[in-house]
């Protein structure tokens, strides 16, 4: 007899609302949590824009899973004269990989950007393709890139979400979160020393700001992305053409870690689901949720088919029909 696959349990509880928080000096913006994506306010949030720089979050985060071997980048004609913020490197030398993503993401350097792509796309036209190709997995619907720097380009666009979700995916990444989150770093080369400080201001000064990279161009506009984390909170904030970017994104961060909790959903220990079957939960399961969201919530459980003394469950937390993250469970039958 095949078993049920999912068994639903609701969590309910009735608290009072909260207003939207605002980045008033944006065309758009959005801050998600940064443990499942969610989007958890916003104006604007899906419309398509310019983002300038921040593109170059996407770069890297493409080329760390490009699988293109760490090592010694040509530095060629086209990217030692590439349009844009630079590192100044020179035509005909060799800078290690690495090292051009911290420069990439410290420093912006529209060189960096090229070397990468010619390195591991085999032209800077193939690596825009890979892009593309890994936006279009992740689900990024409303992205796309003409360039691997974020030079203004029509077609060039992508929406302050995805924007946010762009740094959600490459934060999953232990190299890019290193590189993203470092205030300076220094590269001792052949010929020449470098040393770059990080331009986000606030990941230099602020505590609760762990990595970011910031954007401009005449039609983007300032675009910034920060990824925050307080209290056990870790939330990306994004804003397109916004003035008074640094401003917005602490006000933001500020009213989102005061308004939402990190509320425990499923409570670590052993529960019985249906007759001879038992899922034992070894850490709590924690959302980060407006009171009022709780009676939304659902919890669903996942149980291998046929019989099985002990194996591997899954348990999902959704809500208004979406799952939101997924944990590994012990099944007892």
């Amino acid at each position: 007899m095949k078993r049920a696959l999912f068994v639903f349990l609701l969590l309910m509880l009735c608290l009072g609302g909260t207003k939207s928080v605002q980045a008033n000096s944006a065309q758009a913006w959005a801050v998600i949590d940064a443990d499942t994506g969610r989007l958890l306010d916003g104006r604007n949030a899906n419309e398509k824009l310019p983002i300038a720089s921040l593109t170059k979050i996407w770069t890297a985060f493409t080329f760390l899973e490009s699988g293109a071997l760490p090592g010694e980048v040509p530095i060629s004609a086209a990217a030692a004269v590439a349009e844009g913020s630079s590192l100044y490197l020179k035509q005909n030398t060799t800078m290690d990989s690495e090292a051009l993503l911290y420069g990439l993401m410290l420093r912006s350097g529209n060189d960096a950007a090229h070397a990468l792509a010619e390195y591991a796309g085999g032209s800077v036209e193939g690596f825009v393709d890979l892009m593309n190709e890994k936006a279009l997995y992740y689900g990024l619907q409303n992205t796309y890139f003409a360039n691997p720097s974020g030079l203004h380009h029509d077609a060039h666009l992508s929406t302050a979400y995805e924007t946010a979700l762009m740094m959600y995916y490459a934060m999953r990444n232990e190299k890019f979160r290193e590189i993203a989150s470092a205030k300076i770093h220094t590269y001792e080369g052949k010929d020449q020393v470098y040393s770059w400080g990080n331009k986000h201001r606030l990941v230099r000064n602020e505590p609760t700001a762990i990595a970011g990279k910031t954007g401009f161009t005449k039609a983007a506009g300032r675009t910034l992305v920060t990824y925050f984390e307080k209290d056990g909170k870790s939330i990306i904030v994004c804003t397109l053409n916004d003035g008074d970017d640094w401003r917005d994104h602490m006000q933001v961060a500020e009213d989102t870690f005061s308004k939402f909790k990190l509320a425990t959903v499923v409570k670590k220990g052993t529960y019985k689901i249906q007759p001879g079957v038992k899922v034992e939960v070894e850490e709590p399961i924690k959302l980060l949720i407006k009171n009022e969201e709780r009676k939304n919530v659902r919890n669903i459980v996942q149980i291998p088919r046929g019989k099985h003394d002990r194996t591997t469950g899954l348990w999902s937390i959704s809500m208004d029909h979406s799952v939101l993250l997924t944990k590994e469970v012990d099944i007892q039958q």
